[in-house]
C-alpha cells in the first residue's frame, strides 16, 4: 500500500484485465476457433468467387498490355489482416489453440494474397517478344489465328 502523507490517503494496488500466466480454458479455445472460422471460410469462400467472377469479362476486351489489378489483392490482404488481428486478439486473450489455429489459416491467406499479386503482375508485365531473325531488331508479331 502506498500513503500519501498529504492528504493521509491510502492507495491500494489493483490489477488489471488478464494476468499473462493465466490460460484461457479448452473448451472456450475450441469454441471461439469454430465461430471464427464458421465465419472466415464463407468469407474466404466469397472472396475466391468475387475473385474468379472478376476475372471473366476482361479477357476479351484486351487490346494492349493491361494494367495491373489490386481490387483482388487488397481483398486478400485485408483478409489476411483481419485474421492476424482475430490470431492476436486470441492470443491475447490467453486462448493458445485458438490463436495457432488462427495463424495457420492467416499463413494459408498470405499465401494465396502472394499468389493473386503474382498473378496480376504477371498478367500486367508480359514477356517482351523475341526478334524477328528476318527483321532485324524488330519485334516479331504474334501470328493472328484465321477468322
Amino acid at each position: 500500500m502506498n500513503t500519501d502523507p498529504a492528504h493521509a490517503v491510502t492507495y491500494e494496488r489493483v490489477a488489471m484485465g488478464v494476468e499473462p500466466t493465466s490460460r484461457g480454458d479448452g473448451f472456450t479455445g475450441g469454441c471461439l476457433t469454430l465461430m471464427a472460422l464458421l465465419i472466415e471460410i464463407p468469407a474466404a469462400l466469397l472472396l475466391a468467387l468475387t475473385s474468379v467472377l472478376r476475372g471473366w469479362g476482361h479477357t476479351d476486351e484486351q487490346t494492349g498490355t493491361p494494367s495491373m489489378d489490386w481490387v483482388p489483392i487488397i481483398g486478400y490482404g485485408g483478409f489476411t489482416l483481419s485474421v492476424l488481428v482475430v490470431a492476436g486478439v486470441f492470443l491475447r486473450s490467453a486462448h493458445p489453440f485458438a490463436g495457432a489455429v488462427q495463424l495457420v489459416l492467416a499463413a494459408v491467406a498470405l499465401i494465396c494474397t502472394l499468389s493473386v499479386w503474382g498473378q496480376q503482375y504477371e498478367r500486367s508485365h508480359p514477356a517482351p517478344l523475341p526478334t524477328c531473325p528476318t527483321k532485324a531488331g524488330v519485334p516479331c508479331t504474334p501470328p493472328t489465328p484465321p477468322p
